[in-house]
């Protein structure tokens, strides 16, 4: 074990989302530190534009790189569609990892008939990011996307199991089940959150958590670079954002699944 070996994984979002994909990370790789960055202050980033997006990007790739991590994880669709490459170059060699990539990879591992749904915000559909990343790996897959823009706001309301989330999901659904979509991707970090909801309104289709996905990779991303931490059964998670509204510490918790500390506001540009 080395100094480098140590080093946190830094993982940022536009806002709370990306929580879901620490959680994972937390509980694929148990030993490793973490940074997150969250910019409440600015959130959403799907409404503006690709210079504004990237600038803001490049803000938080530096603050990370500050904080001597030792790898990236994109927990953000919009970024990753966006200025997913930016990072790569800000980045040289370290590890670099994001939903979308993960998401896709896990997509086409999983759909026996490459019929694939993938639901998401307006901004990640527009930007046919998923898609992209499918047809780079198997051009004849048939990628049918929804947007869904409605569910971030049920999710952050805590209505994971309320009857008009239950009925948003079914409409959002139906023509993804029309055409025999047999892999679901949950291309938006707030998803994870409304598996069981899914599940019971598509019992036949299997999901693809991106978070997951993109624990596993970075679990894969690190070994190959042999920068694993093995031994340290008391990890530091440090949670940095550019604002605190007021319902974040509830938000939060949930999306985690634990009690948030170590929050810290750091305003950025």
């Amino acid at each position: 074990m080395t100094a480098s070996h140590s080093r946190p994984i830094g993982v940022f979002d536009s806002g709370v989302g990306g929580l879901t994909v620490v959680r994972a990370l937390m509980e694929r790789l148990p030993m490793e530190n973490i940074v997150y960055f969250g910019d409440t202050a600015r959130v959403p980033y799907g409404v503006k534009s690709r210079a504004t997006i990237e600038h803001f990007t490049a803000q938080i790739v530096d603050f990370l790189l500050g904080n001597e991590v030792k790898a990236l994880v994109i927990a953000c669709n919009t970024i990753a569609a966006v200025a997913g490459h930016k990072v790569r170059q800000s980045a040289g060699n370290m590890p670099v990892l994001d939903v979308i990539a993960a998401g896709a990879q896990a997509a086409l591992a999983t759909s026996r008939n490459h019929n694939i749904g993938v639901i998401a915000t307006s901004t990640t559909v527009n930007a046919n990011a998923y898609a992209r990343a499918i047809h780079a790996q198997n051009p004849t897959a048939r990628i049918l996307s929804q947007a869904c823009p409605l569910l971030v706001p049920l999710v952050e309301e805590g209505w994971l199991d309320h009857e008009v989330t239950r009925l948003t999901v079914r409409e959002y659904l139906k023509p993804l089940l029309a055409d025999s979509v047999d892999t679901l991707v949950l291309g938006c970090t707030h998803y994870p959150l409304l598996k069981p909801l899914l599940k019971q309104e598509a019992p036949n289709i299997t999901l693809v958590d991106s978070a997951i996905t993109t624990a596993e990779a970075t679990a894969q991303a690190l070994a190959a670079a042999d920068l694993l931490n093995t031994n340290n059964p008391a990890p530091d998670y440090r949670f940095y954002v550019s604002d605190i509204p007021l319902r974040f510490q509830t938000i939060g918790e949930r999306f985690l699944g634990r009690s948030l500390e170590q929050i810290e506001m750091m305003g950025l540009g």
